[in-house]
């Protein structure tokens, strides 16, 4: 079971994607059971009444599905929580070492985009960069968990992400920032759809990326440093993390940041992919600089 949003920003429908062997793959809307796929749909169960009422036959089908607008599986995510260096080889072209504790930042909700809206590069960028990663769906709370079973309990899916980063932005030097490099806006597309826990190994997942159809990222989250269940846990410890909330689970190696290839330019094309949470496809664009123009 596939769960989407499809439709214009801000009318996305709720809806579950069928997948066919034969490649006629079917939408049906969510709508008889919830007005959205967000933090109160999921801490009421609303995974297992998805797919209850899909296998009720109490869903209609949506006929134009493939010519909707696909939005971020889940509608605006209180927090997004970053992890940085989660992968040893990223750490190490990154020049750092691998982290013996989880590296955390947060990212705005308002950065959240669907997988295949173009994406807006900030008027003076000269370093954004790529980052394919996993991405973890809070379904219930979380605050001061006491085991990573628990925490792995509090997991209700999960998506591919991109998370782009501005470099100069980012890191020392000229109050560099790892919050002003990674709160751009449009730069957490996510999606195309969110994948409940128990039907897929997050821990075994190809990740893989490309820029203008060439290969930059491939590895597996069986690499990760620090798996999901251990990431909810020790999130857990410093913030409340919320149904609907979305957590980044670090990059692999592959960037432009380790210096092998060219930082993004205006007209690029990104696609990012995790195994089984599908692929995604931005075209990037130069944001105009706004006028300093006084009105008359």
């Amino acid at each position: 079971m596939k769960i989407m949003r499809l439709g214009d920003v801000g009318n996305e429908q709720p809806a579950v994607l069928v997948p066919s062997v034969d490649g006629t793959d079917r939408c049906f809307s969510l709508l008889p059971i919830t007005r959205d796929v967000d933090g109160a749909f999921l801490a009421s169960g609303g995974l297992d009444k998805a797919r209850k009422a899909l296998e009720a036959g109490e869903l209609p089908e949506i006929m134009d599905a493939h010519s909707l607008r696909i939005g971020s599986p889940v509608a605006r995510p209180g927090s997004v929580v970053g992890i940085g260096m989660n992968y040893a080889a990223h750490a190490a072209e990154s020049g750092a070492e691998p982290p013996t504790i989880p590296v955390v930042f947060l990212k705005p909700s308002n950065t959240v985009t669907g997988p295949c809206d173009p994406a807006p590069m900030p008027p003076r960028s000269t370093q954004y960069d790529w980052e394919v990663e996993l991405g973890i769906v809070i379904g219930r709370e979380a605050s001061y968990l006491r085991s990573t079973d628990e925490a792995a309990s509090c997991i209700a899916g999960y998506v591919t992400a991109n998370d782009f980063s501005e470099r100069e932005y980012q890191l020392p030097g000229a109050a560099g920032q790892w919050t002003k490099g990674k709160s751009l806006p449009g730069s957490t597309p996510l999606g195309p759809w969110l994948v409940p826990a128990e039907e897929i190994d997050g821990g075994n997942l190809r990740l893989r990326s490309w820029v203008n159809g060439e290969p930059r990222q491939d590895s597996t989250s069986a690499e990760l440093i620090f798996d999901a269940a251990t990431l909810v846990h020790h999130c857990s410890q410093y913030m409340r993390l919320e149904p609907g909330d979305v957590i980044l689970t670090g990059t692999p190696q592959g960037v432009a940041l380790s210096g092998r290839f060219p930082y993004l330019q205006p007209g690029d094309v990104v696609e990012v992919e995790v195994e089984g949470l599908g692929r995604q496809r931005q075209e990037l664009f130069r944001t105009p600089a706004a006028s300093t123009a006084q009105p008359a």
